[in-house]
């Protein structure tokens, strides 16, 4: 086989290799369509070009900023018609962003809820037996309802 980056020379486990994608995560991307499956050689094994590493290579990067699959599908469309509006991947990019601020916020909230459970923690039982931890109680409680743990004392003295 010739090696020139043009030529269908690559196997499944070099793509692999070259854009960091498992070779599970590849064949998955074929069979939802977001990359042509590779010719076969006369040996029944897949080869791939340039075009799929390149194309991989942006789905992959798409996943690592967090885009779903159903993002990357439009995204990997944009990249098929380029004729398109750029704006389009800004819409995209725009959502996305929204979802990135929101979880962000989640993220935050549940850091300050950790932090005061460790606080919290510290300050009454730390150092007493794991029964009596504040954090479990917490962590056991039903939203807005009485905890699991309700039939026994706290450690920070509460019933």
């Amino acid at each position: 086989m010739n090696n020139s980056p043009t030529l269908l020379t690559r196997t499944i486990g070099v793509v692999a290799r070259q854009t960091g994608c498992s070779v599970p995560t590849i064949r998955y991307y074929e069979e939802i369509g977001l990359l042509p499956s590779g010719p076969r050689t006369d040996a029944g094994r897949r080869v791939y070009g340039e075009a799929a590493v390149r194309r991989l290579s942006f789905i992959r990067r798409c996943r690592d900023f967090g885009f779903s699959i159903e993002q990357v599908r439009e995204l990997v469309g944009l990249v098929d018609e380029p004729e398109r509006p750029c704006i389009e991947v800004r819409d995209i990019a725009g959502r996305h962003l929204a979802q990135v601020r929101q979880r962000l916020a989640e993220l935050q909230t549940l850091e300050a809820s950790m932090a005061r459970f460790v606080k919290g923690c510290d300050s009454a039982c730390a150092g007493g037996a794991a029964l009596d931890c504040n954090i479990l109680e917490d962590l056991s409680a039903a939203a807005g309802g009485l905890s699991v743990l309700d039939a026994r004392p706290c450690c920070a003295g509460r019933n």
